[in-house]
């Protein structure tokens, strides 16, 4: 059980890692083209700041565990990133755009997961 839940926390960091360099790096309209169409109408500082919570969270999913130093920041990284996708979702819900609801309820229960297990 520890390989798959290792597996799934890689693949939730490695999905936010990449979500949250983007949004550092890349204008409003690069990201909707992309398919971040959450961050419409967001102001810029906003969305840079929700890319570099994106990285810490990811960080926080992988190197607590990884290092043996508190690993229930995991936990706490699972959750941020649980109660984010139920936002997110919502906003895609409006927005009319199933495929990215989808994503958001798989990347959910994927930290509900991790949520569960780590503690």
């Amino acid at each position: 059980m520890n390989t798959i839940l290792w597996i799934i926390q890689s693949l939730a960091a490695v999905t936010f890692l990449y979500s949250g360099i983007n949004k550092s790096i890349y204008s409003e309209q690069r990201l909707v083209a992309a398919g971040q169409t959450g961050v419409a109408g967001l102001p810029a500082g906003l969305i840079r700041f929700i890319g570099i919570i994106e990285i810490m969270g990811a960080i926080g999913l992988i190197l607590p565990g990884l290092l043996g130093i508190f690993p229930i920041i995991t936990a706490f990284s699972a959750t941020g990133f649980a109660i984010i996708m139920v936002l997110a979702a919502r906003i895609h819900y409006r927005r009319k755009e199933p495929q990215n609801v989808l994503t958001n309820v798989i990347l959910f229960a994927m930290c509900i997961f991790i949520v569960w297990q780590r503690l």
